[in-house]
């Protein structure tokens, strides 16, 4: 493994302890928020604007969900969300598209939501998790809300290591997504040079 990559990875878990609000309150530039509120699989997006497209994985290991990562539908349903101190498997990869790493991504696999066909999940690897969710016929989404966040966060050191230049704000976009009524959370973060920002 090159010192590049040791480093990215001894850095797990970066976390994103940032400031999460409604999806409604995007930035309205037309580029960014096409990118934040798309509906689709970002993963698939990503390959149709590169020629090579890989997955470098962080790191994973089970811990309670932090108080600022739990999570609770916002639709009035009666389906659950990530509680506070619930065991979640938490998953970090960098998204790298042309050699270039774009996209941060942080998820949450509750336990309990790794059953049955589910169990897959936790053994992903270098597999992209966001094809495999669109690839499921009963994946729904239930909450979509973003983030700025400043280039002095955590987050953003690691985009230094990647030798990316962080002169501006970045943007990210965290989901809840629900697998026959199991949910799981996904974080994704654009990072410089990303096609998001031009």
């Amino acid at each position: 493994m090159n010192t590049e990559l040791h480093q990215l990875k001894q850095q797990f878990p970066i976390g994103l302890d940032v400031n999460w609000v409604s999806a409604s309150l995007a930035p309205k530039q037309s580029t960014i928020n096409d990118w934040l509120l798309d509906p689709t699989s970002l993963t698939a997006r990503l390959k149709r604007h590169c020629q090579e497209f890989r997955v470098l994985l962080l790191g994973q290991q089970l811990q309670p969900c932090p108080a600022h990562e739990a999570l609770q539908n916002d639709d009035g349903s009666a389906s659950k969300g990530i509680s506070e101190g619930e065991e979640v498997l938490v998953r970090e990869v960098l998204l790298y598209c042309d050699n270039v790493p774009v996209v941060f991504a942080r998820s949450l696999l509750p336990s309990g939501s790794l059953t049955g066909e589910q169990k897959a999940l936790a053994e992903l690897g270098e597999q992209p998790l966001g094809q495999v969710l669109f690839n499921n016929p009963k994946l729904t989404r239930k909450v979509l809300q973003v983030a700025e966040i400043a280039p002095s966060l955590r987050l953003c050191e690691l985009a230094k290591m990647a030798d990316l230049e962080v002169t501006h704000s970045l943007w990210g976009r965290r989901s809840l997504f629900h697998i026959e009524e199991k949910p799981l959370m996904v974080a994704e973060v654009f990072l410089p040079g990303a096609l998001a920002y031009q």
